[in-house]
């Protein structure tokens, strides 16, 4: 049987990335998903290419809190309730703290950390309501170990990571387990936009295992977090990272 079967969940920045492979994975797996993305013609083709249209699209920026609560809250009515949250969403920029433009920090903070504040708020009473579910945080192996221009990614992924283990305390009582997934060097189109070949392959060559993740396998680490076969795993931050925290930078 599925694992997901009748389950249904939210995954923001769901148009692209590892949050469309999450959601792919989530669909193979029986869940009915709403996908939340500021690109609305990606969100709409990716919602569209989701199996036995199982896919629902959302055009929604998450740093803007009302917006967030009112596509959770319409899917939840549409969908009879929600049961997983996949906190994806992320806007990022790599360069010298010093040289850090206030904009560009500024939408950082908005969407990777707030915006999952937003969606936790929202996604809060429905899980409750169900009696349990999963969120599902997207951190980073940035929080590990220094990579170089990436201090405000870094402090924002860190900041996810505390919140994974407050959260999973504070909704562990009502039969909700929160988790963080912290994926190494994952070639993405977002991630290629500051990570040039040879940067991959640097990151490669430093593996334990010789290759990087895939958006596939974060996608199956994923499904994992939000079934029942995790039904006794909370708080935690898994690394899918091929080895490379545990061989350093």
């Amino acid at each position: 049987m599925s694992r997901l079967n009748g389950k249904t969940a939210v995954v923001t920045g769901a148009a692209g990335g590892l949050g469309h492979a999450i959601a792919q994975a989530f669909a193979a797996e029986g869940a009915v998903l709403a996908l939340l993305d500021n690109n609305a013609a990606l969100v709409e083709q990716a919602a569209a290419a989701l199996p036995g249209g199982r896919g629902h699209a959302y055009v929604c920026d998450v740093s803007d809190r009302a917006a967030v609560r009112a596509a959770v809250d319409d899917f939840a009515a549409r969908a009879g309730g929600l049961d997983i949250l996949v906190n994806n969403a992320v806007y990022f920029s790599y360069g010298p703290l010093a040289e850090m433009a206030e904009d560009v920090v500024d939408r950082m903070v908005d969407v990777g950390l707030k915006g999952t504040f937003w969606a936790l708020q929202a996604a809060t009473p429905h899980l409750v309501a169900r009696g349990g579910g999963s969120v599902i945080n997207l951190s980073s192996i940035a929080v590990s170990f220094s990579i170089r221009h990436a201090a405000v990614y870094s402090a924002i992924k860190g900041a996810l990571d505390t919140l994974t283990r407050q959260q999973a305390v504070e909704l562990g009582a009502h039969g909700v387990r929160v988790n963080a997934l912290a994926p190494g060097p994952v070639v993405t189109p977002g991630a290629s936009s500051v990570i040039t070949d040879e940067g991959w392959e640097a990151r490669r060559r430093r593996t334990p295992l010789g290759r990087l993740a895939t958006p596939a396998e974060v996608a199956a680490a994923a499904v994992f977090l939000a079934s029942e076969d995790a039904a006794s795993i909370a708080g935690v931050t898994l690394k899918i990272d091929a080895g490379i925290t545990v061989a350093g930078p």
